[in-house]
C-alpha cells in the first residue's frame, strides 16, 4: 500500500515562509515523476511545481521565483519550498507522485496525499 504523507503546513503572514514535505512510502518499485499541488476554496485544483526523478523542476507562472522544489530519491521524499508567501497562495495543498510498483515492464499509477493547509494572513 502507497502512501503519501504531507507536512509543514500552516498560518503564515504574507511575504513569510513556509517548507512542506512529502514523504512517500510502501513497497514501490520506482518513483518517477512528483508534484505539489494547490486547490483554494471554490477554485479548481491546479499545478504548483513539479520534478522529474532526475531533478528537473516546473513551476507555475505564479510562484516563479518564490518557490524551489526539491526531492531526495533516496528518501522517497520531495519538499516545496515557499519564499515571500501571498495571500493568494492560500488554499490546501497536496503532493502528487507517479509510481511504478512492480518494475520496469509496467507503467506508473498517480498517488496522492491527503492534504496540507497552508493559509496566509495577517
Amino acid at each position: 500500500q502507497v502512501q503519501l504523507v504531507e507536512s509543514g503546513g500552516g498560518l503564515v503572514q504574507p511575504g513569510g515562509s513556509l517548507r512542506l514535505s512529502c514523504a512517500v512510502s510502501g513497497r514501490i518499485f520506482r518513483l518517477n515523476g512528483m508534484g505539489w499541488y494547490r486547490q483554494a476554496p471554490g477554485k479548481q485544483r491546479e499545478l504548483v511545481a513539479a520534478i522529474t526523478r532526475s531533478g528537473s523542476p516546473n513551476y507555475a507562472d505564479s510562484v516563479k521565483g518564490r518557490f524551489t522544489i526539491s526531492r531526495d530519491n533516496a528518501k522517497n521524499t520531495a519538499d516545496l519550498q515557499m519564499n515571500s508567501l501571498k495571500p493568494e497562495d492560500t488554499a490546501v495543498y497536496y503532493c502528487n507522485a507517479a509510481v511504478n510498483l512492480y518494475g520496469p515492464a509496467y507503467s506508473s499509477d498517480d498517488y496522492w496525499g491527503q492534504g496540507t493547509q497552508v493559509t496566509v494572513s495577517s
